[in-house]
């Protein structure tokens, strides 16, 4: 839960400053740059494009694994994805051909925010329709293996934390995350640094630290050809981690967050950043703002308080804190106010149910799916 709120908080945080030159923002509100949510372009709290992919990601991941139990065969979940973003893209308000297969159907399609067009990617809307042309959503058209586009934009990483989630090893989300994002990014920085992310998220999830969790991660990284440019990605913004006083202008020095590379490194970025400042800055004891929740704040101010790309950098910022310390790491306003917040915490409960030890099963002694779980997750 702490995963998923965390990405839809710091999309919703940074959506408003999106594209802004940082010296506007300061000039609009304040030397600190935007603290809070703001109502401007949707409305306070309001998501994007990047937390609406990232539940369509982790519905289709549940459907896969739900398919495994009742089947007793797994493989689909990459065409399960597919299929998922092609349903959200019919929801973008783009026109595209009937398709033979309904995988992608699935309760998050009856909601109207997760339907609704939040600013879509161009990489992605050409890469789906390319694959909707077809009309066989369960057939991946873009794979590692044969690149759809060179696209490195960040559209493949900012969706792909819920790879991490039922994955049993690392190494195994790490490939599920940037075969989930080469479906539309085909260039390396645009699937591998997704990669990245889903096998931190496994790791944070099963008590690591963030760098630790980071390590194991690249040391994935660098099995795969094409690596080069996230590794130095991610080694400048471990560095400038290290060199303490966090400011909008260090970060910058890591890019502007449009490129998959870039959104990941200043995601990383300001991770480490605000947990350093935790030690080296702590906050006034008597102040009310202590805790995790302080951890929080630091960290996804610092990630949407740029010229860039400002949403997606904050919802991988908030997929990695939450993933490491829950939903405790975020202001309590900030998850009240979040638009989708019950979407996303029942999201979240399915996601625990699904991958968790004891996941909805008839009473057959086969682990056979129950009904009403097939119901909720259809999965042929």
């Amino acid at each position: 839960m702490g995963c998923l709120l965390g990405g839809a908080i710091g999309d919703a945080l940074g959506a408003p400053i999106e594209g802004i030159p940082i010296a506007q923002i300061r000039e609009k509100y304040g030397p600190d740059g935007l603290t809070e949510y703001s109502a401007e372009r949707v409305g306070i709290g309001a998501i994007t494009d990047d937390t609406q992919m990232t539940a369509f990601t982790a519905q289709a991941l549940i459907q896969a694994s739900v398919r495994e139990r009742a089947k007793g065969i797994g493989g689909a979940a990459i065409g399960m994805l597919q299929s998922a973003y092609l349903t959200w893209l019919r929801g973008q308000g783009e026109t595209i051909p009937e398709q033979d297969e309904v995988w992608g159907h699935g309760w998050l399609a009856q909601d109207h925010v997760m339907m609704s067009r939040r600013g879509p990617g161009t990489s992605c809307l050409s890469a789906l329709h390319a694959a909707a042309e077809r009309q066989k959503p369960g057939w991946p058209l873009g794979t590692v293996e044969e690149p759809i586009n060179d696209s490195k934009g960040c559209g493949g990483v900012m969706r792909t934390a819920p790879c991490g989630f039922g994955a049993r090893t690392a190494e195994t989300a790490f490939d599920l995350g940037c075969r989930a994002a080469a479906l539309t990014h085909g260039h390396p920085s645009g699937y591998l640094t997704a990669g990245v992310l889903a096998a931190t998220v496994w790791s944070l999830l099963r008590g690591a630290e963030p760098t630790p969790a980071l390590e194991r991660a690249r040391a994935e990284l660098i099995r795969w050809k094409g690596h080069e440019e996230t590794s130095q990605a991610l080694d400048t913004a471990t560095a400038l981690a290290r060199q303490g006083s966090p400011s909008p202008e260090q970060l910058e020095r890591l890019g502007s967050g449009w490129t998959g590379e870039e959104a990941l490194a200043i995601a990383v970025y300001a991770v480490l950043s605000a947990q350093l400042s935790m030690v080296h800055d702590p906050p006034d004891p008597s102040s009310s703002r202590t805790g995790p929740a302080e951890l929080g704040r630091r960290g996804l101010r610092l990630a949407v308080n740029h010229s860039g790309d400002s949403d997606s950098t904050g919802a991988i910022c908030g997929n990695l804190l939450g993933a490491r310390y829950g939903t405790a790491v975020f202001p309590g306003h900030w998850q009240a106010n979040l638009e989708v917040r019950r979407t996303i915490i029942q999201l979240a409960a399915d996601c625990s149910l699904e991958f968790g030890p004891n996941p909805p099963t008839e009473p057959d002694g086969h682990g056979t799916p129950s009904r009403q779980w097939l119901q909720r997750f259809p999965a042929t």
